[in-house]
């Protein structure tokens, strides 16, 4: 791993950065319990199709893009092997396989020391969002091309949201303590895109149990910045979330031929 210096904050693009080659590394190790039983996750099928192969291929889509590493289940990686020679992919693009770990912080950090030189920002994808558009791939590309050293999508809420005091058991009441002012608070999505020696140095310095990479770099310190998302690159975690997705790939064969 790099032991270089943080880079310079974000009103300092680092030199080169808008040239930077950009990698994505999509963690596919999951099980992925709450859609039920079966396959995992990342390899259901969408429309017919993995939609792991859905999310190489929104990756891949930009042209900034030019290696997707796929973590996947530590057993899996000649599966997944397979799965990638199954299906077309752009020519264009590199593609590397590699086992993970326990955790999804472990396959990140696994998929970027799988990572060859020469690529200085890096994307992390989740599998289970396979519909994302290119052009907020693109959005957060071009924001750390800009000079920030970790960008995530996000989007606004619609719903109010509590905060509660956790039950003492399951399906027990939960006393609500707070609600927060939703116009600051955000929803986040992937791909998040980062300076690589700063996701390398979180990964080497936070140790805490996170739920996403940006978490790791404000524990650093660095400032983490914000671009728009999309609605379209909701996570598929549950039964419901897979009906969407299915009409939502529907009406964009029926539209755009996609």
């Amino acid at each position: 791993m790099s032991d270089d210096p943080l880079p310079p904050p974000p009103s300092t693009p680092a030199p080169g950065r808008a040239t930077a080659r950009t990698a994505a590394v999509i963690p596919a190790a999951g099980r992925g319990v709450r859609l039920g039983p079966g396959a995992p996750k990342a390899l259901r099928a969408l429309g017919g199709t993995p939609m792991l192969i859905h999310a190489i291929r929104a990756m891949a889509a930009s042209r900034a893009v030019s290696l997707v590493v796929v973590v996947a289940p530590p057993d899996g990686a000649a599966e997944v092997r397979t799965l990638l020679d199954a299906h077309a992919l752009p020519e264009r693009t590199d593609f590397l396989v590699v086992p993970g770990g326990g955790s999804r912080q472990e396959s990140v950090r696994l998929g970027l020391e799988a990572l060859p030189p020469g690529y200085d920002i890096v994307l992390v994808h989740d599998a289970a969002r396979p519909l994302v558009p290119v052009d907020t791939v693109d959005a957060v590309i071009e924001a750390v091309r800009d000079g920030a050293v970790a960008v995530v999508p996000v989007l606004p809420l619609a719903d109010t949201v509590k905060q509660v005091e956790p039950a003492g058991a399951p399906g027990e009441p939960e006393r609500v303590v707070a609600t927060p002012d939703r116009s600051l608070l955000r929803a986040v999505q992937t791909p998040q895109g980062f300076d690589r020696a700063t996701l390398v140095r979180a990964h080497e310095t936070v140790t805490d149990d996170v739920t996403d990479d940006a978490s790791m770099v404000e524990q650093l310190g660095p400032t983490v910045v914000t671009v728009p998302g999309h609605e379209e690159a909701f996570k598929v975690t549950r039964p419901l979330d897979l009906v969407l997705a299915e009409a939502v790939l529907a009406r964009r064969r029926l539209n755009d031929g996609f």
